[in-house]
């Protein structure tokens, strides 16, 4: 595989940049049978008899999202990097789903008989149509930009499951973390806020615009290339790099279930000469974050900005392997 297709084969898998906004209704209640509806982010109104039993959706943050609702059993496939500890931060529940999918054609979702398919609208989103079109409900979220986006789709995803009260519950968790984080990250003076730049396989992601952009601002720290005006969707030249001159370098992690030597990308990376006068190189402060949390947009985006403080400023941000937010009842373990 090159690298060109492995950039490609990483940005629809992992960003999961992504998925939400929709809408904040709640569902529409009917008369026969507690049926109800839900109108996803392409205006289609999904109608309901009863509460989906057998799911499957079409990226890692909407898996997540419907694992912090309902248990494993709801879910017929994962994402198959869910499994893989350096791109999940979930792998003991992934491991309970014995089918694994990537990119699914509509006839391999079809044999799967779902009764809720759910596509984020960055992702293969044609296939939306002919799923319908074989008489199976689609819920289309769209791609999350901020942490208020993300949680606009838990909201959606739990209307769409029927567990309006669940989504309430998974937000409210939501804020408690993040209002954890606050505390933390007021005791730090902006003075003394450092300047980090991600070095993402996917080239282009990052910049203002972006979900990382945005946690960066909870976890009180300088997106560097918001600092030059670097948008989401713009590649990160070295030139930049060394304008910015950050004080922390984000390293990639991502190996594709040890098939992708990332180790072998990074030192191609830093030990070009150019690169040399960097603060961050200069003085190794080159640090590789849990990537299953720095590239979630499920409600688990709040350890991303965990994440990205605890790579930054050290212990006091410190917290366990395999977080997950939760009120489905089922432990990640």
């Amino acid at each position: 595989m090159t690298i060109k297709n492995l950039f490609y084969s990483f940005f629809s898998i992992l960003l999961c940049g992504l998925l939400f906004t929709g809408c904040n209704n709640a569902p529409q209640q009917n008369d026969v049978n507690n049926a109800y509806s839900v109108t996803d982010e392409q205006g289609k109104t999904v109608h309901f008899a009863q509460k989906p039993q057998r799911i499957v959706t079409l990226s890692m943050s909407t898996d997540e999202i419907v694992l912090g609702l309902v248990k494993t059993d709801k879910l017929i496939a994962v994402n198959y990097l869910l499994d893989d500890p350096t791109s999940s931060n979930i792998v003991p529940l992934a491991k309970k789903i014995s089918t694994k999918i990537k990119q699914p054609s509509a006839e391999e979702i079809f044999a799967m008989k779902p009764d809720l398919v759910i596509i984020p609208d960055w992702n293969n989103i044609e296939i939306a149509d002919s799923l319908r079109d074989m008489g199976i409900k689609v819920l289309v979220v769209p791609g999350a930009k901020d942490i208020s986006q993300v949680k606009q789709t838990v909201q959606l995803i739990a209307d769409a499951l029927g567990e309006h009260d669940k989504g309430q519950a998974l937000i409210s968790l939501m804020d408690d973390k993040l209002a954890e984080i606050k505390i933390k990250v007021d005791a730090i003076s902006p003075d003394n806020y450092k300047k980090i730049v991600l070095i993402s396989l996917m080239t282009t992601y990052g910049g203002i615009g972006s979900s990382f952009d945005d946690a960066c601002k909870y976890a009180g720290v300088i997106n560097g290339l918001d600092t030059i005006g670097i948008h989401n969707g713009q590649a990160l030249t070295k030139e930049a790099l060394v304008q910015i001159n950050p004080d922390i370098l984000l390293m990639p992690a991502y190996n594709d279930h040890n098939t992708f030597d990332v180790d072998s990308y990074n030192r191609n990376y830093l030990n070009d000469p150019s690169l040399q006068t960097i603060t961050a190189i200069k003085n190794n402060a080159l640090i590789t974050p849990r990537e299953g949390y720095l590239y979630n947009v499920s409600q688990d985006i709040v350890f991303g900005v965990q994440e990205i403080a605890r790579c930054t400023y050290g212990n006091a941000f410190d917290f366990s392997d395999n977080m997950h937010l939760s009120v489905s009842g089922e432990k990640n373990q």
